[in-house]
């Protein structure tokens, strides 16, 4: 007779973990961009249907990404401690099955996407082949973190122009000076967290023969994350700047940086807990959310 911890995984439950539904954090790190930029775009007050499509828009999409990752990876993920339980890494779906569920979450995504003016709808289309490539970026790329941070670039630049690029009069100038230093920021901040969570991996991915930014900077990956996370910094102060925004953004843009600041002096040590990549990158969240507070309030 079974025991309840040797009854298979629901069918449903393990296509949420291959949507990686399962770990929020994942999840809401891209959604906050997209977020940001609505928010400031509508001078903090997007209209909230459009904001409910954003949110949709962004778990459909990030979902089909974890999935064709999974794809491109799935004789990879094996040999890696923290993925070899993933549901294609383990045998637990089939190829088919991936490939349906990834199909699935495009569809959705292109529904909601046809909503928005079309500019915002091609940007959406033009997301899509570097959602699919970005995974085999590891083995032909030095950083592959830098096509992801580019992928993450693009929930700016969508939900920045859903609000300010359509037919009515916006707040905002259409893709102007503060989008696209938001959109620097953005990267930025990506190759930052995403340099920390490569780091747990290293040497899994240098046994394997992959590429990773915090291969690619060794000793120096610690250095190269306090630039990437003070260059966010600076480009932030530069959307507070040119958009005007009041002392709430300024308060929440401090605290970041102080952030920031602990965690790259956490990585300078000579020893750090494995545990610790993790903790950091949930970390970053939290201080998305804060930035994000501050911008609505600042606006």
């Amino acid at each position: 007779m079974l025991t309840p911890s040797e009854h298979p995984e629901p069918t449903w439950v393990t296509i949420l973990r291959l949507l990686r539904w399962d770990k929020p954090a994942g999840r809401l790190i891209l959604l906050i961009p997209a977020l940001w930029a609505v928010f400031l775009a509508a001078g903090g007050a997007p209209p909230w249907p459009l904001v409910g499509v954003i949110i949709l828009g962004t778990l459909a999409t990030s979902g089909a990404g974890c999935v064709v990752n999974d794809l491109w990876d799935r004789n990879i993920d094996p040999r890696v401690q923290r993925t070899r339980n993933r549901p294609l890494a383990s045998r637990t779906l089939s190829v088919q099955v991936g490939v349906l569920v990834a199909l699935i979450a495009f569809i959705c995504a292109w529904v909601l996407a046809s909503y928005l003016n079309p500019l915002t709808f091609w940007l959406c289309v033009a997301a899509v082949p570097i959602i699919i490539l970005y995974p085999s970026a590891k083995r032909v790329f030095p950083v592959p973190q830098l096509v992801l941070a580019i992928a993450w670039g693009f929930a700016v630049l969508i939900s920045w122009s859903a609000i300010s690029c359509g037919p009515t009069p916006a707040p905002t100038p259409c893709l102007g000076i503060a989008t696209w230093l938001l959109w620097g920021a953005t990267v930025l901040w990506t190759l930052g967290f995403d340099t920390i969570y490569a780091l747990s991996d290293r040497e899994d991915d240098r046994r394997i023969g992959v590429n990773s930014s915090a291969l690619f900077f060794g000793k120096f990956a610690p250095h190269a994350i306090g630039l990437f996370f003070a260059g966010t910094v600076l480009l932030l102060g530069g959307v507070g700047w040119v958009m005007q925004l009041t002392w709430a953004f300024w308060i929440a843009l401090a605290i970041a940086a102080m952030l920031w600041l602990w965690q790259y002096y956490r990585l300078c040590q000579k020893t750090i807990p494995h545990a610790a990549y993790g903790q950091m990158f949930r970390q970053n969240v939290g201080i998305g959310f804060i930035l994000l507070a501050g911008m609505i309030l600042g606006c």
